[in-house]
């Protein structure tokens, strides 16, 4: 049975556009939590444009740099398998999401060992165990926006990318 599905040039196609798909979203979501600036990144002052009294810049979440990724591959994904095949991936995607979500808030309620605490405070991050938390700790709206944004965002791509198809 898997030499059969292996032997399957389509399969296999999908099976790994899938994989990365999925692998992509995924650490989006995790490496989301660092916001940086785009314009020091890019060794350029920021812009601070002045906007109805507020100053903004061009600061942006890390997952920006895998998002795109994971919408040209809905794009690929599209074109070869088709609205059902982006539909199947995007709720296996946005499930296996809430799942790390689910198993990053048992790691972060489990009571950290006496010397994880200490254990980088020569690199300067005196608790450990906060730093841990605060990394994968998300809020729960934040993870729920997210998980809403990613659903509807492909639902609208792979409904668009088959309307402009045709």
């Amino acid at each position: 049975m898997i030499q059969a599905i292996i032997k399957s040039k389509p399969t296999r196609l999908f099976l790994i556009l899938g994989g990365f798909f999925i692998a992509n979203a995924l650490i989006a979501e995790i490496i989301g939590v660092k916001i940086f600036s785009l314009e020091k990144t890019l060794g350029i002052s920021p812009l601070d444009i002045h906007i109805l009294g507020n100053d903004l810049s061009f600061n942006l979440t890390a997952g920006v740099l895998l998002w795109p990724v994971v919408f040209i591959m809905t794009d690929i994904i599209n074109e070869y398998y088709g609205m059902r095949g982006v539909r199947f991936l995007s709720w296996l995607t946005a499930g296996l999401i809430a799942f790390a979500f689910l198993v990053f808030i048992g790691a972060v309620n489990l009571v950290p060992a006496d010397f994880f605490i200490s254990s980088k405070q020569g690199s300067g991050v005196p608790d450990m165990s906060k730093a841990y938390d605060s990394v994968l700790g998300q809020g729960g709206f934040i993870i729920i926006g997210s998980l809403t944004a990613f659903i509807l965002g492909q639902l609208i791509d792979v409904f668009v990318f088959h309307k402009i198809k045709k």
